[in-house]
């Protein structure tokens, strides 16, 4: 996750104001507009950040209050800004203006409409939202579990009366925000009819260089590629869960309970790899986990090792200031949002992560992958500022997975974790641990925006926000919860993204994307084995291309800068496809004459 220019001002909430009636205005007041607004963000772009990060690492009644007045105030800014935009939509203007007015007018995640104090309501909204959910606590076997203690368990529990407990308890945090989420919805959707869209829904499609249907349309293609993948996975996790719990717990004729996968979401399943695993062979398995403890890693050795990654392709270090002013491990005496992000304070170089890092396989992964947004950002920063951003908002996110990709054996061999690497015997092993969080995430990272897109068009109520979730859970995820819902359960809630208003549809994208630019990177170095075995740590050929695509921000169309990195012009899933065929056969194999799908 990334909080970049989009993420602080354009994506902020708005007021819509009613453009000015005026004649048809001339391409020189529209480049002179465009001056202003880049101008006028310049100037507001730190404090707003910096106001951004305080909030999310010291929660208090202050940091919330600062929050939201400065969100009031640049979301006025932000629509005001798309309105005047939008008057220029007749007039002949150079490619480049006419993609920064484009970038003004849809790139507001939330707008407000025009009546007073509509603004200042959603700001308010938002705020007590996303502090509801980073203030979240459980009350588990007498003791106060905080959001982020909450996830471990989940990992780590194997009872399923004690995991369905957990499950619901944290759920239960997320009741209080549902009129919130509901209020948020009728008052944002008002300011996307205002900006000429049919919903939120279409307005958050139409940021994807291509009519919002045909996006639509283009992500149950993608889908459509990698589904048999998942449903084969999906069945062997469910009969492999079935021999450790027995038919009561996990009927084979049922949807898998969504408590049992090792997550809290059961949007990854890497913690129940123990249960599901392949056989190695002679080869013994990397516990990844085990050997970063037995090697004294600690958060900061964690985050050294990843900036390492992008050196040894030819970027620069991060500057001093990276180190001094990330929150790396979790505060004591202090509320924060241990979520992970990346952040660019100051537009240029302040960059940062917000972590509360542990010395895990999962982390040791997050960090690489927080620190490809951090370099991302600095690569751009020399664009004009509206195009200090991703030109589709899944590169971002697969910048860093793509580098996840690369932590191979030879990787850890290379920088000293292991000392020799496994034989090819412990693929299988390999693979399946890599599939069960890069592609069990898939139906999850399409279906959480396709839940926004039915309530903001109306096809969901507040009344079957709820049950329109779980519908959507069991048809592409094959899941179910462990229990009966209430009628008042919320259940999106629980999941960040969801209070905290961010668009989803990006990490599906980015799923695709990563392994599209994994296998660019291979195919750079030349690499001609199994695809799974390939890592382009120290490649400064492909540091030299990468950093070519990535100076382009949103200057240009996403397809001109998949063109540039990878030689397409089209979003393609053959390459995870690819990277899983070992497993994908074997699955094939192992799944005969089960009772597969749901």
């Amino acid at each position: 996750m990334t909080r970049t220019l989009a993420a602080t001002l354009l994506l902020s909430t708005a007021l819509c104001l009613p453009a000015a009636a005026a004649a048809k205005p001339s391409a020189r007041e529209a480049k002179a507009f465009i001056a202003e607004v880049e101008e006028n963000y310049e100037q507001l772009w730190e404090e707003a950040a910096r106001i951004a990060w305080l909030k999310a690492t010291y929660i208090n009644f202050d940091s919330n209050w600062l929050e939201a007045k400065i969100n009031a105030e640049l979301t006025e800014i932000a629509v005001e800004y798309a309105n005047r935009a939008k008057d220029f939509d007749d007039t002949r203007v150079s490619d480049d203006v006419r993609r920064k007015l484009n970038i003004l007018k849809q790139s507001i995640t939330l707008p407000a409409p025009t009546r007073d104090g509509a603004a200042s309501e959603l700001a308010a909204i938002t705020s007590r939202l996303d502090s509801a959910y980073s203030t979240g606590k459980i009350d588990f076997e007498d003791e106060v579990v905080p959001q982020n203690q909450t996830e471990i368990l989940m990992r780590q529990l194997r009872d399923p009366a004690k995991l369905e407990e957990v499950w619901t308890k944290w759920r239960g945090n997320s009741v209080q925000m549902k009129q919130d989420y509901v209020d948020m919805v009728e008052i944002a959707n008002a300011g996307a009819k205002e900006l000429g869209y049919d919903d939120l829904g279409q307005m958050w499609r139409s940021n994807y260089d291509m009519d919002p249907d045909a996006f639509a349309e283009e992500t149950d293609r993608l889908w459509g590629q990698v589904e048999p993948l998942y449903t084969n996975l999906q069945c062997h996790v469910k009969y492999r869960l079935n021999e450790e719990y027995g038919d009561e717990v996990v009927p084979l004729d049922q949807p898998i309970r969504a408590d049992l996968l090792g997550n809290m979401w059961a949007q990854s399943w890497g913690s129940i790899y123990d249960l599901v695993a392949p056989p190695t062979g002679d080869s013994e398995s990397i516990n990844l986990d085990e050997i970063l403890v037995a090697a004294d890693y600690t958060p900061l050795k964690i985050t050294q090792t990843a900036e390492s990654f992008f050196t040894s392709l030819g970027f620069d270090p991060l500057p001093d200031t990276f180190y001094e002013r990330s929150q790396i491990t979790k505060p004591e005496g202090r509320e924060v949002v241990c979520h992970a992000s990346a952040w660019n304070l100051d537009n240029v170089d302040d960059i940062r992560i917000k972590m509360c890092t542990e010395v895990n396989a999962d982390d040791f992964r997050t960090m690489h992958h927080e620190l490809g947004h951090n370099f991302y950002q600095r690569a751009y920063n020399k664009q004009p500022m509206l195009f200090r951003g991703d030109p589709n908002d899944g590169f971002h996110e697969a910048i860093g997975d793509m580098i996840t990709l690369s932590i191979t054996p030879e990787y850890l061999q290379q920088i000293g974790l292991v000392d020799e690497v496994p034989s090819a015997d412990g693929d299988l092993a390999l693979l399946m641990n890599e599939a069960l969080e890069g592609v069990a995430f898939l139906p999850f990272g399409l279906l959480v925006d396709k839940w926004r897109w039915q309530v903001f068009s109306g096809e969901l109520t507040p009344e079957t926000y709820n049950d329109g979730w779980w519908a959507l859970r069991e048809q592409y995820q094959g899941i179910r919860p462990p229990n009966e819902r209430p009628a008042d359960a919320f259940d999106p809630g629980a999941k960040y993204h969801i209070p905290g208003n961010t668009p989803y549809m990006r990490y599906f994208l980015a799923r695709v994307l990563q392994y599209q630019f994994y296998k660019a990177a291979c195919d750079q170095i030349g690499w001609e084995g199994p695809l799974h075995r390939c890592s382009f740590y120290g490649a400064e050929e492909v540091g030299e291309k990468f950093n070519a695509m990535l100076e382009k921000g949103n200057s240009q169309p996403w397809q001109d800068s998949l063109e540039l990195f990878t030689g397409t012009r089209e979003m393609d899933a053959s390459a995870l496809v690819e990277y899983y065929r070992p497993l994908m056969e074997w699955l094939e194999a192992e799944n005969e004459g089960r009772q597969c799908g749901w």
